[in-house]
């Protein structure tokens, strides 16, 4: 992950002294692409792991939360 992130970077401070050229913009745009896409499964993911409680102590989880969490298990 920090590959990528390294690479968008570098394309970023490249684009700042001179413009892109057409493959380097593309090449930005499919990096900028797999990152968001990482950030949005990993973010899925850590919302699966959450546990809502009422005060009581009763799983109030909501079945869409649940069954996030089992397809991430199935994984």
């Amino acid at each position: 992950m920090s590959a990528l992130i390294d690479e968008i970077n570098q394309l970023a401070r490249l684009s700042r002294e001179r413009p892109l050229t057409t493959e380097e913009k593309k090449w930005q745009a499919e990096l900028r692409q797999q990152y968001l896409k990482n950030f949005r499964r990993r973010f899925k993911q850590q919302l699966s792991q959450i546990k809502v409680v009422d005060p009581k102590g009763k799983d109030i989880t909501p079945k869409k939360a649940r069954a996030l969490r089992k397809s991430f298990e199935q994984e």
